[in-house]
């Protein structure tokens, strides 16, 4: 096994805000590569998001930008853009969702270093404005989502599309940089938001299904679409979900709550083949109605330890302080969690990388920076200044040095 983490010597500039462009930076960087955030000496849009610590702090700067370092710098002057400039140059590739246009255009930056690699990230392909809560209400998914009863349309809290947008900034990034190796060539990459969630409808055959025929599903609870797939209530008022999608996780719920006789025979008065996906669907209601006295009748603990090892399909409904404390997935055994301090917040679970590689190290979890943590080691290291440029730098207001 190698000794350096799988992107070590990749070196990436990251001029962003909220959820996107950051999280694209961070895949990177937890994968070992060099990625420098910009920001203006103030903090940018992000620096103080919600959710906060006690004393103020931004949790949500801290979650997103694990593992790089940070530069603050006076964007508003010429001085502060051209050290910018000069970092993406020396670095090769830049990530942003800032504006590409004046000094920041691809043009201008491909002066400065002809092969450069730009992933620019917009909100829809007219460089028009975006944002994951004003496209999700146009994907169809909210007008489908909740209460069959609820005649408005359920929004969801967790960005998708943001992050779905996060890891194809990443992998972006990295096919043109592959691209370069070949053939000596950077480019710009562009990727907007709608095309993201678009995309995503289609994939998953929405787009199909309303074209082809005309059909627009509609709110139907917390039913799995085309399949069987509802949540329960437990004794101890716990909800579980409980999902029924293949013939394996059929036979095994009908197995271990005993209810297969009773399924069989609703299944045969109904005239419905419930060993299939579509027939499933089809009796949803009813099959809910058999198993919901089951699921009434134990407590959380007794129906995990039932379902553990059985291949029944299921899961918990936690609130975020239930994931925190109950969820093993959450503990010391799981390599991707490490208990990390960050400055004026405390001790905290920190996630790494996700993934898995067999022949290279997990990079260790490292902390957000402080806004402008960096801005000195990386001038000398990236531009080779002086202690006394970097002075006059700061003295000018050029640029901000955290002490």
């Amino acid at each position: 096994m190698t000794t350096k983490p799988i992107l070590d010597g990749l070196q990436v500039i990251e001029g962003s805000a909220f959820v996107a462009a950051p999280l694209g930076g961070m895949t990177l960087a937890q994968l070992g590569a060099d990625v420098i955030r910009f920001d203006d000496i103030d903090g940018g849009l992000d620096h103080l998001r919600w959710p906060l610590a006690p004393g103020g702090e931004s949790l949500f700067w801290a979650g997103m930008n694990k593992g790089k370092r940070s530069v603050s710098v006076n964007l508003r002057s010429d001085a502060g853009r051209e050290l910018i400039t000069a970092l993406i140059a020396a670095a090769g590739n830049l990530i942003t969702n800032f504006p590409a246009r004046g000094w920041l255009s691809y043009e201008k930056l491909k002066a400065a270093r002809e092969d450069l690699i730009m992933v620019a990230l917009t909100g829809n392909r007219d460089g028009t404005s975006e944002v994951d809560y004003t496209v999700n209400p146009a994907t169809g998914f909210p007008a489908a989502s909740g209460p069959r009863n609820l005649a408005e349309p359920a929004n969801s809290l967790m960005p998708s599309w943001d992050a779905v947008m996060g890891g194809l900034t990443a992998t972006g990034l990295l096919a043109a940089e592959r691209h370069r190796t070949r053939t000596g060539e950077g480019q710009l990459v562009g990727l907007a938001l709608s095309d993201v969630a678009f995309a995503m409808v289609g994939h998953l055959g929405r787009v199909a299904e309303a074209q082809l025929d005309g059909h627009d599903q509609t709110k139907d609870g917390n039913y799995l679409y085309g399949a069987f797939g509802h949540d329960f209530a437990t004794r101890d008022d716990r909800r579980v979900m409980i999902v029924a999608l293949t013939p394996r996780q059929w036979a095994a719920l009908q197995e271990v709550t005993g209810l297969g006789p009773a399924l069989a025979k609703i299944g045969e008065a109904a005239g419905i083949d419930l060993d299939s996906e579509s027939g499933r669907y089809e009796g949803r209601d009813l099959i809910a109605a058999i198993l919901r006295p089951w699921f009434a009748a134990r407590a959380l603990a007794e129906i995990r330890r039932l379902f553990t090892g059985t291949g029944v399909s299921w899961g918990p409904y936690q609130t975020f302080k239930q994931l925190v404390h109950y969820d093993p997935r959450l503990s010391g055994e799981n390599p991707m969690w490490t208990t990390t301090e960050h400055p004026g917040v405390g001790s905290y679970l920190m996630p790494g990388t996700p993934l898995d590689f067999s022949g290279v190290p997990r990079v260790p979890v490292r902390r957000a920076p402080l806004l402008g943590e960096h801005t000195d080691a990386v001038l000398t290291e990236y531009l080779g200044l002086s202690d006394a440029e970097i002075g006059r730098l700061a003295e000018a207001g050029t640029i901000g040095i955290r002490t």
